[in-house]
């Protein structure tokens, strides 16, 4: 008789739940919806409705707002942003599993020194390091129309996270394996690329996913080191659109957000099985 009344109870706390979270999701999802539906009506009628069905349709954005920008457009802008992501993907999964075999299978002096402060890197803000390391680049001569200040210190492994978490994967690697190349007359460079560097695969996903999501979605790196409209990404395009002062601009805003959000959705989309993998192999690394 107890577990009779019980069943609908189960039941309908779980409907309640259901009912909760279905709603919550709609809430956040409220905001997207109508950045899209207002990038497919004319500009003068943007604010005029909130809701998220649209009465007039129109392309008029899409295009004005790829033709726009300052000399290259929404074209360049994407060109320029790809390099930056190709630049920062080669230079993490190689400088980061470098330094993450070093820390985690070599021995070295000074060792536990060097990996206190690269976990002190992890706590600390980019924005603490942007002066200096702006000013270095500065004087460099590097500032301005160059991508390098944004993936040369991606070749020398600063993201911290990504080398704690290959080194915490690499915990989990049998050592024997190592034994076994340097028995087979394999060098530490050997190991990493003929037997340790296959079995990384899952942390080398999870790196490749954040780095491309992070590096597409950077505004303020950008900001500070592209001055010239020709090598801007397209974070700098759409902060470029739209005049502080005035609302005009706003459609072909909404417009080139929706198209800038369609790589990093589908991306985020075909891996997001590799996201929950990647991270709950790493984590489990003791």
């Amino acid at each position: 008789m107890t577990s009779l009344l019980t069943a609908p109870t189960t039941a309908a706390r779980l409907s309640f739940k259901h009912a909760g979270l279905i709603l919550f999701g709609l809430l956040m999802l409220y905001p997207l919806l109508w950045m899209l539906k207002s990038s497919f009506i004319p500009e003068s009628k943007i604010f005029d409705d909130f809701g998220l069905i649209p009465g007039e349709l129109t392309l008029e954005n899409y295009v004005k707002g790829w033709n726009s920008g300052e000399g290259i457009g929404f074209t360049g802008y994407f060109l320029n942003t790809f390099l930056i992501v190709a630049g920062s993907l080669i230079g993490n999964l190689l400088s980061c599993s470098l330094a993450a075999y070093a820390f985690a299978r070599l021995n070295f002096k000074l060792k536990t020194a060097f990996f206190a402060l690269m976990l002190a890197g992890i706590m600390l803000p980019y924005h603490v390091v942007a002066i200096p390391q702006y000013i270095l680049f500065s004087s460099t001569g590097l500032v301005g129309t160059t991508f390098l200040p944004l993936i040369i210190p991606k070749i020398l492994a600063v993201d911290a996270f990504f080398v704690f978490l290959m080194v915490q994967f690499l915990r989990g690697i049998p050592r024997e394996l190592d034994e076994a190349a340097s028995i087979d007359g394999a060098g530490p460079f050997r190991t990493f690329w003929a037997v340790i560097l296959p079995l990384m695969k899952p942390a080398l996903i999870t790196t490749t996913i954040f780095t491309f999501i992070w590096t597409w979605n950077d505004f303020f790196s950008p900001l500070i080191y592209l001055t010239v409209p020709e090598s801007y990404t397209v974070s700098l395009g759409l902060n470029s659109l739209v005049d502080s002062q005035t609302s005009s601009g706003l459609g072909p805003l909404f417009a080139m957000s929706v198209i800038t959000l369609v790589p990093v959705f589908l991306f985020f989309l075909f891996a997001q099985k590799h996201i929950v993998q990647g991270i709950a192999t790493t984590g489990s690394k003791g």
